[in-house]
């Protein structure tokens, strides 16, 4: 292992996009710990270091910025929900949907869009985050003039640090290694982990059962953990021929190969899209209502999208309803943004490429399509059912941890992720590669 690092550390252009990710990954960390200007930080560090359910997912994802009402408190979920609507709404408006083919060119229109959308975004997430931690200003910030200026800066504060939390992903994306929106999401999650164990530690409680349970618990995760990296890298291999053909005096194609179709093609995506969904009804009802003061049926409604510890089992469970549903949902559009089986199947009858036993072209699409939604629904029932399993058990025996079956996936998968990068870099230099 310490051989591997020292060769992967040896290639200069591994060596310098390495560092420079740690380096964008260190600026983050150190924004977690700057608090929104005008905030009483003693009363932020008695009542929000406390938090559980959803709260407590955030503020994980964020680590611990949202605990702290950092300027980076709300990470890159605007810039997260601004995508997917963008996404979505290239099905409706044919010219989104025309510049998504055009090549780096829409895709950088798209982005500019993304990133308009994400202030739309962060601006209201924001004034949702203002009404519900205004009583946390300084006494200058909550009347008269200063109250205008109080809600100015703190708007301000978090949407500066969201677009710089959206610049620094892009960077590291550019210019460093891994998907930078899935690195500083997993560096938020590796950040909380002394704490997670702690926490996981306290569960069981003290003298030799309480280290039963936390090794009982460590077995269990060492258990998920395996069989989420065993999703992540299975995969259908569809496999592909090629006619033999001449062209002049040599002679072409002739070979078998294979179409990889991976079990969990979309990765981590899924859950952080839903995430952000789940968040956002919360942030609507907190603009324009005072939550303390909710009841009936937008009471329920705000329960059900916060699932908070001590809330009732059946908002728990609707809340993880909702959540498996977003998750499978998130999984097939993104899986079918990556993958066009009309465009494969063409580019096989293009080359002289077919599928044994499959005609070329409508039947080969189809016949992909079949595969891919079989094998799509597969990994998201296991994706959605890894994040709402601890839900589950929060609603039945009232423990709330916040090291979920959400963190997990993330840090397995987008580590998977890294570690393929590095691989496919030192393989293209001529090394025998980090995987061996």
């Amino acid at each position: 292992m310490l051989d591997n690092i020292k060769q992967i550390f040896s290639v200069k252009d591994i060596r310098k996009k390495l560092l420079f990710t740690f380096a964008i990954l260190l600026i983050f960390r150190i924004g977690t710990f700057i608090t929104i200007p005008g905030l009483d930080k003693i009363t932020i560090n008695q009542q929000l270091g406390a938090s559980n359910g959803l709260t407590a997912m955030i503020n994980l994802i964020s680590g611990g910025a949202f605990s702290r009402l950092s300027i980076f408190s709300m990470t890159i979920g605007p810039y997260i929900t601004a995508s997917i609507v963008l996404n979505l709404l290239q099905f409706v408006i044919p010219s989104l949907e025309r510049l998504a083919k055009e090549g780096e060119t829409g895709r950088k229109k798209l982005g500019k869009y993304t990133k308009y959308l994400t202030i739309a975004f962060a601006l209201i997430e924001g004034l949702g985050l203002y009404f519900t931690y205004r009583a946390y200003l300084l006494a200058p910030l909550t009347y008269g003039a200063g109250k205008v200026l109080g809600l100015f800066i703190f708007l301000i504060s978090l949407m500066a640090g969201t677009s710089l939390l959206t610049w620094l992903g892009d960077k590291i994306t550019e210019y460093g290694i891994g998907n930078g929106i899935s690195m500083i999401v997993f560096f938020g999650i590796v950040a909380g982990l002394p704490t997670t164990i702690r926490a996981f530690w306290n569960l069981g409680g003290a003298g030799f059962t309480g280290i039963l349970v936390f090794a009982l618990l460590m077995v269990g995760l060492i258990a998920v953990i395996t069989g989420v990296v065993f999703v992540q890298k299975a995969e259908r291999r569809i496999p592909v021929n090629y006619a033999k053909r001449v062209v002049g005096r040599k002679m072409y194609g002739g070979q078998s190969t294979h179409i990889p179709i991976k079990l969990a093609m979309a990765g981590v995506m899924p859950l952080i899209f839903a995430m952000s969904f789940m968040s956002f009804p919360s942030i609507i009802i907190s603009l324009v209502t005072d939550t303390t003061q909710l009841s009936g049926f937008w009471g329920g409604v705000y329960k059900l999208f916060t699932a908070s510890q001590g809330s009732h089992w059946g908002y728990l469970l609707g809340y993880a309803l909702i959540y498996m549903a977003l998750i499978i949902v998130f999984t097939f559009v993104y899986t079918m943004f990556i993958i066009n089986p009309v465009e494969i199947a063409n580019n096989l009858k293009k080359n002289g490429g077919f599928i044994p036993g499959i005609r070329a072209g409508k039947n080969t699409s189809d016949y992909i399509n079949n595969v891919l939604i079989k094998i799509t629904a597969a990994g998201s029932i296991f994706l959605a059912a890894i994040a709402i399993l601890p839900i589950i058990l929060q609603a039945f025996t009232s423990q709330s941890v916040s090291f979920s079956g959400n963190s997990i996936l993330i840090l397995v998968s987008v580590g998977l992720e890294v570690l393929s990068t590095i691989e496919a870099q030192m393989v293209s230099r001529n090394y025998s590669g980090f995987l061996g």
